[in-house]
């Protein structure tokens, strides 16, 4: 994942305070207004040692602290419910409580089939990596390290197939809206579960100056067979009016292995390729042409699995077109850390 300098900002310390004054209400307060509410508060804390061509690179090694997260999820009303997600740690733009904001939306459930979202939310990417929660994702490509994948937009989801299929049409504040404020994206995604089979495939166009789009297609596929997991993701990026079919695109797999429930294994790769001279795509820069590999295990002492040790290693090589890339060349990433949760506050009105 990238690294960048993390602040603890005084909106974020009093997201803070507020998670702690909620686990002070009584259940019965809460529970007069909410059917159900469920309050999660989750941590990792990583060592990892980055080495570019044999050379340590110091900034980016030894204990870090990669996520604080505040999680509350509830419902309103047979209808209305909610959920919101504060990253206490997170890169800060303009100072502003939204920028640590994850997640924070409304959803009206119309009817058995139709629903509408309304605030800020994942924008609707496929792929298995990137819809993925950050805290659970190790050695990623350089695409999902420099993809926003935050926004506020409007939801309207269709659920079909006895609620084995989902499509969803997403209009949202463009991902690239740190350019200008005014941009804005537009997303058709579809969710399937059949079988050892299920999908996350999402046709995309998003604003990354004021009316010129990059288009993409991005198609995630998990397979399923017992104790055995691949997922698969393929994305094709393209400015407007231009068909740069596998020019500009990427490609995420890995195959996870478990033979117990404490313990899995698994092994990763990507390949980031933009071989155009346009500078549509600010994510995947031209002239990269990047792998990474490699492979790792997560051991879950506890049947609930709310505490998770994981180790990890990568290498990365090619050419990186962004100077400022997180994957460089002949690039070796030891990674190992912990992560927990805890839920303070779980009720159910009965």
């Amino acid at each position: 994942m990238k690294y960048r300098k993390f602040h603890l900002v005084p909106t974020q310390a009093k997201c803070l305070f507020l998670g702690l004054a909620l686990s002070s209400i009584s259940p019965a307060a809460l529970l007069a207004q909410s059917e159900v509410v469920d309050l999660k508060v989750e941590a990792r804390m990583d060592y990892q040692r980055d080495i570019v061509d044999g050379e340590n690179i110091g900034s980016n090694t030894g204990f870090k602290g990669k996520y604080i997260n505040v999680i509350l999820k509830g419902n309103i009303s047979d209808k209305f419910s909610y959920a919101y997600r504060q990253r206490m740690i997170k890169p800060i733009k303009d100072q502003t409580f939204w920028d640590a904001t994850d997640w924070l939306w409304l959803n009206y459930k119309i009817n058995r089939h139709w629903d509408l979202t309304v605030g800020k939310q994942v924008v609707a990417i496929g792929g298995y990596e990137y819809d993925r929660a950050p805290i659970d994702l190790y050695m990623c490509s350089e695409f999902w390290n420099n993809v926003p994948c935050y926004s506020m937009g409007v939801n309207l989801g269709y659920n079909f197939n006895d609620g084995k299929d989902q499509v969803i049409a997403q209009f949202c504040q463009s991902p690239f809206n740190y350019v200008a404020s005014d941009l804005y994206g537009y997303s058709l995604i579809w969710y399937g579960s059949h079988g050892v089979f299920s999908s996350i495939w999402s046709v995309n166009a998003f604003e990354y100056a004021l009316n010129h789009y990059i288009t993409y297609i991005a198609l995630g596929n998990q397979f399923q067979f017992g104790d055995v997991r691949i997922q698969f993701d393929w994305m094709n990026r393209a400015a407007d009016h231009q068909t740069y079919l596998l020019k500009d695109f990427s490609v995420m797999c890995e195959l996870t292995y478990k033979p117990t429930e404490y313990v899995d294994f698994y092994l990763k790769g990507s390949y980031d390729v933009n071989k155009t001279e346009s500078a549509a795509d600010l994510l995947v820069l031209p002239g990269t042409e990047m792998t990474r590999l490699g492979g790792g295990l997560e051991f879950y002492p506890l049947k609930n699995q709310d505490v998770r040790i994981h180790a990890g290693y990568s290498y990365s090589f090619g050419d990186n077109g962004n100077k400022n890339g997180v994957l460089l060349d002949k690039q070796s990433y030891v990674d190992a850390g912990v992560t927990w949760r805890i839920s303070p506050l779980k009720w159910k009105k009965h």
